[in-house]
C-alpha cells in the first residue's frame, strides 16, 4: 500500500463527552475514520465543579499529541447553547456546574495554541451525522437516527443536516419529548424502563423458580435481560420487546410525516438487535402505511467522533465563506462537494445572561 500523505488540515481533533466519560480522537476527514490508533477514553464526573470538568476535557484532548489541525469538534449532551459554547444545564442532574459557563473559552485557554476554534454539536446529532457520513445512513436523504440507552436520543437528518424545527419533526426534533399511553416515551424504552419492567414481571414469581429475582437488590442490566430472553425467559422477552414496539408506534407517525427512509439505531440497547430490530419493525408497521426500514448503526463506537469532525469542518468552511459586511456573497463549495454548508448549530437557545468565566463557576 502506498504511504498516506496527510496534512494537519486532514486531521480534525474531536471530543465526545458523555455523562461518565470523555473520548478523544483525531479523525482523518478524508476517510471519516480515527487516525493514529483507537480513541482515548477517560473517566468524567458530571457532578464535579466546572473547573474540574474542563480540566478533565482538556486532559483528554491533550493526550492526542501534536500534528493535527487546530479546529476542534466537540459533541456533548444538551441542554447547551451550541452556537455560543455555553452550558445550560440547570435542573438536569448532570454538568450543572457548567450552567452559564463559557465552555469554549475554558477549553481554548487550557489548550492554548493547540485550539484555534471549537465547534459544538449535540451528541445525538454528531452520532447521526457520522452514520450519514460513512455508516448505516449513508446515501439516504431523509433518515431518523436514534441512540437508545439511558434515554432516547434522536436526530432527524435531511441530507446530512439535523432538522430541529418545523411541522415534520417533534418539538425540538426530540423523540424523548413524545408520550405514549399518557406517559413519557422514555418510560417505555430506556435502560431504566426495561430493567424496571423486567423486575415488575419477575419478582412476583414464586421463590425458587427459574424466573424469580430477589425481593430487593440490584436489577440485571439490559444485556443480561436480553441474554435471558434468548434462553427462553418469557418475561425477559416481554420486557425488551414491548418497549421497542412502543417506540415504533410512537415514532411511526413522525417517520411518515418526515419521509424517513430508515430508522438507524445505536446506543447500548441496540446491542441486542436480534430482539430490538424485529420489535421496532412491528411497532412501525402497526402505524405506518410505508414503514421505514430499521437498521443497526454500522459504526456504533466511532460515529459520534466522525460526525463531530465532519460538523467542525463544515462549520469552519461556512464561517470562512461568510462575507464581510457590505460584501456580496460568492458561491463556493466544500472540496468534493460531499456536503452542504452546515447551518447554525441546532438546539437554539433563548437569550441568556452573559456567560461566566469558567474559572469562577456559576
Amino acid at each position: 500500500m502506498p504511504p498516506v500523505n496527510r496534512t494537519a488540515a486532514d486531521l480534525v481533533p474531536v471530543l465526545d463527552v458523555g455523562g461518565t466519560h470523555v473520548s478523544a480522537a483525531v479523525v482523518d476527514v478524508r476517510t471519516g475514520e480515527p487516525a493514529g490508533g483507537p480513541p482515548v477514553r477517560l473517566p468524567l464526573r458530571s457532578d464535579a465543579p466546572a473547573a474540574a470538568v474542563l480540566d478533565a476535557l482538556a486532559d483528554a484532548a491533550l493526550t492526542l499529541g501534536p500534528g493535527h489541525g487546530r479546529v476542534w469538534g466537540v459533541a456533548l449532551p444538551g441542554p447547551f447553547d451550541y452556537a455560543a459554547g455555553v452550558g445550560r444545564y440547570r435542573g438536569t442532574g448532570k454538568f450543572e456546574a457548567l450552567h452559564g459557563v463559557d465552555v469554549g473559552a475554558g477549553l481554548r485557554r487550557r489548550l492554548a495554541d493547540r485550539a484555534l476554534d471549537l465547534h459544538f454539536l449535540n451528541d445525538a446529532d454528531a452520532f447521526a451525522v457520522g452514520e450519514h457520513r460513512s455508516g448505516a445512513a449513508a446515501g439516504l436523504r431523509r433518515v431518523l437516527v436514534l441512540t437508545l440507552g439511558t434515554g432516547v436520543g434522536s436526530c432527524f437528518l435531511d441530507d446530512g443536516v439535523p432538522v430541529r424545527e418545523g411541522p415534520d419533526v417533534p418539538p425540538g426534533g426530540e423523540a424523548c419529548r413524545l408520550t405514549l399511553h399518557g406517559r413519557p416515551l422514555e418510560e417505555s424504552v430506556s435502560r431504566r424502563a426495561i430493567r424496571l419492567r423486567y423486575a415488575a414481571l419477575v419478582r412476583p414469581a414464586a421463590p425458587g423458580t427459574p424466573d424469580a429475582l430477589p425481593a430487593e437488590g440490584p436489577l440485571p442490566d439490559v444485556r443480561e435481560i436480553a441474554g435471558r430472553a434468548r434462553r427462553g425467559d418469557r418475561h425477559a422477552v416481554r420486557a425488551v420487546v414491548s418497549g421497542c414496539e412502543d417506540l415504533g408506534r410512537a415514532l411511526g407517525p413522525w417517520c411518515d410525516r418526515f419521509g424517513a427512509a430508515a430508522v438507524v439505531v445505536g446506543g447500548s440497547i441496540a446491542g441486542s438487535w436480534d430482539l430490538v430490530g424485529p420489535a421496532l419493525a412491528r411497532g412501525l408497521g402497526a402505524v405506518c402505511p410505508h414503514p421505514p426500514e430499521p437498521r443497526p448503526a454500522a459504526r456504533p463506537d466511532t460515529s459520534a467522533l466522525t460526525g463531530a469532525a465532519d460538523w467542525a469542518l463544515r462549520r469552519s468552511a461556512a464561517v470562512a465563506r461568510r462575507p464581510a459586511a457590505g460584501t456580496p456573497p460568492a458561491p463556493s463549495a466544500l472540496p468534493g462537494g460531499a456536503h452542504p454548508p452546515a447551518p447554525e448549530p441546532p438546539h437554539p437557545e433563548p437569550p441568556h445572561p452573559e456567560p461566566l468565566d469558567p474559572e469562577e463557576g456559576p
